[in-house]
């Protein structure tokens, strides 16, 4: 293994301490997801997909 792929897992390893007690306090406070909430996030990535597609048929 070389160093920079040490480097890397190390600078993981400590994002992933630094981030996940903050997660977790962030999910205890934040508010419940209501279906019309959810479906904002679910349409626009449906769109996507199916644009995705069109282009590789299209090819």
């Amino acid at each position: 293994m070389d160093w920079l792929k040490i480097g890397s897992a190390v600078g993981i390893i400590v994002m992933m301490v630094l981030i996940f007690p903050r997660l977790r306090s962030a999910m205890k406070e934040s508010n419940e997801a209501k279906n019309k909430d959810w479906m904002s996030v679910v349409i626009p990535i449906a769109l996507v997909a199916l644009f995705v597609v069109l282009l590789t048929k299209m090819v």
